[in-house]
């Protein structure tokens, strides 16, 4: 089905109304209350076309007879010594536009078929997931979808085919609307830019963005692995954090940069288009000068800078410097008492991020410096469930010991969990790849993605016995 003939939903309501002064009007609805026409959207009280003075007053389609018979008799009673009233024939005609989307679909689809009114929303697309017996309808539906949404919907696509590329971008048919993927989204004070098309965008999950940057402390160092287009990256450095943003989709990393510049945070989000692994390594590397300055060997002052990723930028001033120092000592303290506390900010997944004041404005006494990401993070992002615990191997020796200060990261590793696995199952696996028990491990149930199948974030501190590459000697810090 293509089409969609419009008249066929014409509902014609022959009625009765009583044509009333207009001065009368909040008085008779008074009395008249209950056996007034009551449609949603459909005003009961409205102009007489023949008379300026008077007013038409529409009754319920309860009303049948000529006489108001239906009305008590104290009512009409109560009505004639008010004003003067004269019942008239009224019709009202209901067409396709006053129906919602729910109405028009269950006219047009077959009996029992479940109707799509529900859709994922991103910014001016509406994202349909058709199933296969809805296809034939697919372009009446889409039509619907759209007209019952614009301006807000301007585009209706559904995804076709299974995800297949590497990037895991689903491809979409443009089925009804403009032809234009790019578009923006705001959550918790921050604007996304972005082209569906291109980037994976997944709206549901604003409660869990918001959960875990609720977690971090402004002057904290974050690394987000699989970043897309900043929707941990951006809060977090709205919060004060400095970010290591990293994402192989070459067009995720772009719409990064852009959102990072419109939420004018690009002076603490350090982007890079990396394998995840090549990223950890790179950003835990110690570049040829911190070594030198180790041995006592001359330095340049820009030996440093050439170093790094040309598309690195050096955050932290002396108050985030300060505001790090608080909290490298708070670390330096129990690891008891620094688990239960963590834990308990983590189990509270209706924590809600707030910014300081206005979130678009730049944290006031911010400095470009010199930011050393080998010698501390405190919490590295792993937002891939699909497959971010193949990921947790590159932990294993990735730090150097002599560098290091203060407390091990927090790992924030997404995961799928289906019916035929358990957190026990998961876990293990996270222990294999990383060679190592992980003590005190926390699971947040994130979303249902399917019947038997669950989205979870697994927490946890990285275990000392797997990231140093040199653990023999190892001490309290």
């Amino acid at each position: 089905m293509s089409s969609l003939d419009e008249s066929k939903f014409d509902l014609n309501l022959q009625l009765w109304a009583l044509r009333i002064p207009r001065e009368h009007c909040t008085s008779v609805g008074r009395l008249l209350h209950g056996y007034m026409l009551d449609r949603a959207r459909i005003k009961p009280i409205v102009e007489d076309p023949t008379s300026e003075k008077n007013r038409f007053v529409i009754l319920s389609e309860k009303i049948q007879n000529s006489d108001l018979s239906e009305i008590p008799s104290y009512v009409m009673d109560e009505l004639k010594v008010l004003c003067n009233i004269e019942a008239v024939p009224y019709s009202i005609t209901l067409g396709y536009s006053y129906w919602g989307a729910d109405h028009i679909l269950k006219q047009i689809l077959p009996c029992g078929m479940e109707v799509p009114t529900s859709f994922e929303t991103v910014g001016h697309v509406a994202h349909l997931n058709l199933t296969e017996d809805q296809l034939p309808y697919k372009d009446v539906i889409a039509k619907v979808i759209y007209d019952k949404n614009q301006p807000r919907i301007l585009t209706v696509v559904n995804k076709v085919g299974t995800i297949t590329n590497e990037f895991r971008v689903p491809t979409f048919e443009v089925l009804a609307g403009k032809n234009d993927m790019v578009t923006k989204v705001k959550q918790y004070g921050a604007t996304f830019k972005l082209d569906y098309s291109l980037v994976y965008w997944n709206s549901r999950l604003e409660h869990e963005h918001t959960r875990l940057v609720s977690l971090f402390q402004r002057g904290e160092t974050i690394c987000d692995m699989f970043a897309g287009i900043g929707p941990f990256t951006i809060p977090a450095a709205q919060k004060g954090c400095l970010v290591y943003a990293n994402d192989l989709n070459p067009d995720s990393v772009h719409y990064l940069r852009i959102n990072a510049q419109i939420n004018k945070v690009e002076d603490r989000v350090y982007t890079y288009n990396m394998d995840a692994r090549a990223f950890m390594h790179h950003i835990m590397t110690v570049p040829d000068s911190d070594s030198k300055q180790k041995t006592g060997e001359a330095v340049s002052k820009d030996d440093h800078s050439k170093e790094l990723a040309t598309n690195e930028k050096e955050v932290v001033t002396q108050e985030m410097l300060n505001a790090g120092k608080d909290h490298q000592d708070s670390l330096n303290g129990s690891s008891v008492k620094e688990n239960t506390a963590v834990k308990r900010q983590l189990d509270k997944a209706g924590n809600v991020f707030q910014g300081n004041g206005n979130t678009n404005k730049r944290i006031r006494g911010f400095h470009l410096t010199v930011s050393r990401p080998w010698e501390h993070v405190d919490h590295v992002i792993m937002n891939l469930p699909a497959s971010a615990l193949e990921f947790l191997d590159v932990f294993k020796g990735l730090i150097q010991r002599e560098h290091w200060r203060g407390s091990l990261p927090w790992i924030h590793c997404y995961c799928f969990i289906r019916s035929t696995e358990t957190k026990g199952s998961i876990l293990s696996k996270a222990e294999s790849l990383l060679s190592t028990k992980i003590t005190d491990p926390i699971f947040h149930r994130v979303r249902d993605v399917a019947p038997n199948k669950a989205m979870f974030c697994l927490s946890f501190k990285l275990p000392i016995e797997t990231c140093f590459r040199d653990v023999n000697n190892v001490g309290a810090e």
